[in-house]
């Protein structure tokens, strides 16, 4: 298990010979905040760091932290999007196109935590999911040609998503999306089940790319404080209790930039503190649960 200040030294040796383009869709607090601003430090600012979300007020605090750069040509930026409406996401993700041809690291962290049941957009996606899963394989695919791009420069070309690695548990393959038989239990366990086969299925379909699915184990964010449920928001009182089992947003974005740093090619699980966790323990997918799942997403998320 590797300890904060193994993943720190190996996160500071990172020295790549291009300056890298780093997108956080979701970086504007908790995990994606913390990955972030791990990043910039490491790399001293001279990365072309995307930050996207729906607060950009927080998005310019943190922004202002980070190291101002030393190259010409280098920025940090912000671009507004609700990643729950895939019209968002394509849009956003065509602009981001159409103006970085070659993205090197691509981190999707955004969650959202209710009580609340099925709640539809007006795409008719439940939000969870859409947030979740829907709005994250949306963006990776509109995204994946300038990722291909890094690759055939010779460069770093991973994308990440955070929720919950092998947490997940078998899924109905009639019933994809939960339109029939939605529950919290359900949409608790489909989610991580869709994210691990998304890194499978994605590895399958783009050979050479790094595809890397996430547990980051309970972080001191303020996503109980933003729920719209009151309990989870009372419930946020207890975290300081939960300080020796849990981590800070500084921590969690160190462990996570090392999980993405040192993955190689191909699907990758890993735990809280940036371990391996392999591709067999708690994977419900199979080869007709990969192709039936990225049909349905695709008819899902095409608007």
């Amino acid at each position: 298990m590797p300890s904060l200040s193994t993943v720190r030294s190996f996160n500071a040796a990172f020295s790549p010979s291009y300056t890298p383009v780093a997108i956080f869709v979701g970086g504007t607090s908790g995990i994606g905040q913390g990955m972030a601003e791990a990043f910039a430090k490491h790399t001293k600012g001279n990365a072309h760091i995307v930050l996207v979300g729906r607060n950009r007020a927080a998005a310019e605090a943190i922004l202002a932290t980070f190291p101002k750069p030393t190259l010409p040509g280098v920025s940090h930026e912000f671009v507004e999007c609700d990643i729950s409406l895939m019209k968002n996401v394509h849009r956003v993700a065509g602009e981001l196109s159409a103006r970085i041809p070659k993205i090197n690291f691509l981190v999707l962290t955004p969650g959202v935590l209710t009580l609340n049941g099925r709640n539809e957009t007006e795409e008719g996606i439940d939000r969870k999911l859409a947030v979740h899963y829907y709005g994250r394989w949306r963006f990776i695919k509109d995204l994946l040609p300038a990722v291909e791009n890094a690759k055939k420069a010779g460069e770093d070309a991973k994308v990440m998503s955070v929720l919950a690695a092998g947490k997940g548990g078998a899924i109905d393959l009639e019933d994809l999306g939960l339109k029939k038989s939605f529950s919290l239990p359900n949409a608790a366990a489909a989610a991580p089940t869709y994210n691990d086969i998304m890194v499978n299925d994605l590895t399958a379909r783009y050979p050479g790319l790094s595809f890397v699915h996430s547990y980051p184990g309970i972080v001191r964010s303020t996503l109980l404080k933003s729920s719209d449920s009151a309990l989870l928001r009372l419930s946020g009182a207890i975290m300081p209790l939960l300080t020796p089992f849990s981590y800070s947003v500084e921590a969690s974005g160190e462990h996570q930039l090392y999980a993405l740093l040192k993955a190689g090619p191909g699907a990758t699980r890993t735990t809280d503190n940036g371990a391996d966790i392999g591709l067999t323990k708690a994977y419900y997918g199979s080869p007709e649960a990969m192709a039936r799942l990225w049909k349905h997403t695709e008819d899902e998320t095409s608007v």
